[in-house]
């Protein structure tokens, strides 16, 4: 009898140190808004690898990443790195993005209607320059600032729900164009 007993202290106790690692390497986060459209949707679950920066690594261009906003603590967001740190990103009233006077290739996007949020930006160090994927309507670094590389908790990874969409969230190794 004190064998069994053992045993399933031994499974239990295994079980929430799994559990607890899990949770401390993943968080689900929920997407609310139509920023991120047409690449992600309202009301979709995502799994955010927390671990994906540790260790000296850092966002790269074209990663999704989910963050603490800069100008509202409460509120997490959804966005997509732009600018690195110590780049120049301007957008262009017809929507076209340059960083450094180059412009971006970004194959996600659909349509490039900024309205009147557009200008030029520095990004200061340990900064990242954020926007969303549909820009019309994305509250991001144009308006609420870079985001400081202490504030990110993770790349978004795989889509979880609605089950009909799962897979991969679509994060993208954004290129310069090259001058012809």
């Amino acid at each position: 009898m004190k064998s069994i007993i053992r045993e399933i202290l031994q499974i239990a106790l295994l079980a929430l140190v799994v559990f607890f690692a899990l949770h401390f390497m993943v968080q689900n986060f929920r997407i609310e808004g139509t920023s991120m459209e047409p690449n992600l949707h309202d009301r979709q679950y995502v799994l955010v690898n927390r671990t994906a920066f540790w260790f000296g690594r850092n966002p790269s261009r074209g990663d999704v990443i989910v963050f603490e906003a800069p100008d509202q603590p409460w509120n997490d967001r959804i966005k997509r790195v732009i600018g690195l740190p110590g780049e120049t990103v301007t957008v262009k009233s017809d929507g076209t993005v340059y960083i450094d006077g180059q412009p971006l290739e970004e194959p996600y996007l659909t349509s490039q209607n900024p309205r009147d949020n557009y200008g030029t930006w520095e990004v200061p160090e340990d900064e990242y320059f954020v926007m969303g994927d549909n820009r019309s309507v994305s509250y991001d670094s144009r308006r609420g600032g870079p985001v400081p590389r202490g504030n990110i908790i993770g790349k978004a990874w795989l889509i979880i729900w609605p089950l009909g969409d799962w897979g991969g969230v679509p994060n993208y190794t954004l290129e310069l164009a090259t001058a012809s």
